[in-house]
C-alpha cells in the first residue's frame, strides 16, 4: 500500500502533496445538487452576481473533501481504518470556478489506539491552498491508522 502505518507518523512530520486539481464549474454544480444543497450562491451564476462575490462559489465541503483528498496518497492510502472525526474547519477565502487547489499535511500528534492493539490514532492538520499561495481550507482530522503487520 501507499499509504503509511501508524509507526511512520511522527509529530510535527510535513506532506507537501504534489498532487492539485483545477476546480471547474461542473465540480461544483454535481457535488451541490448531489448533496442536495440548493443554495443559489453554488448554483445561480445571475444571483452570485448580486453577492459581495460577483461569482458562484464552490461548495466548502466539496473544498474540504478535495483536500482531504489530496492528502490520501501520501498518507492513509490503504492503512486508515477509518476517520474519526474533523475539527477546526475553517474556510478563510473563497473557491471559485477554475482555481487549482494544492495541500499541506501536518502530523499533529500520534497516539497507540487504547482499545485496539493494531492501530494507532493520528491526528492531521490538512490545509488548502489556491494557485496563489492564499488558503482555502483548514481542517484537524483524526484518523485510526493500522500498525505495521508483524
Amino acid at each position: 500500500m501507499a499509504g503509511l502505518y501508524f509507526e511512520e507518523f511522527r509529530e510535527g512530520q510535513v506532506f507537501e502533496h504534489a498532487l492539485t486539481r483545477t476546480v471547474t464549474e461542473m465540480d461544483n454544480v454535481l457535488f451541490t445538487t448531489l448533496t442536495m444543497n440548493p443554495q443559489p450562491l453554488h448554483l445561480d451564476a445571475e444571483f452570485a452576481k448580486t453577492t459581495e462575490f460577483g461569482r458562484p462559489l464552490v461548495n466548502s465541503i466539496f473544498t474540504l473533501g478535495l483536500v482531504i483528498g489530496i492528502s490520501v496518497g501520501d498518507t492513509t492510502l490503504g492503512t486508515t481504518v477509518a476517520n474519526l472525526g474533523m475539527t477546526d474547519v475553517r474556510f478563510p477565502k473563497p473557491v471559485f470556478h477554475g482555481d487549482t487547489i494544492r495541500a499541506r499535511t501536518t502530523v499533529v500528534s500520534t497516539r497507540k489506539s487504547r482499545s485496539r492493539s493494531d492501530a494507532g490514532i493520528v491526528e492531521f492538520e490538512h490545509v488548502g491552498l489556491n494557485q496563489h499561495g492564499e488558503t482555502v481550507a483548514i481542517c484537524r482530522r483524526a484518523a485510526l491508522m493500522k500498525c505495521r503487520p508483524t
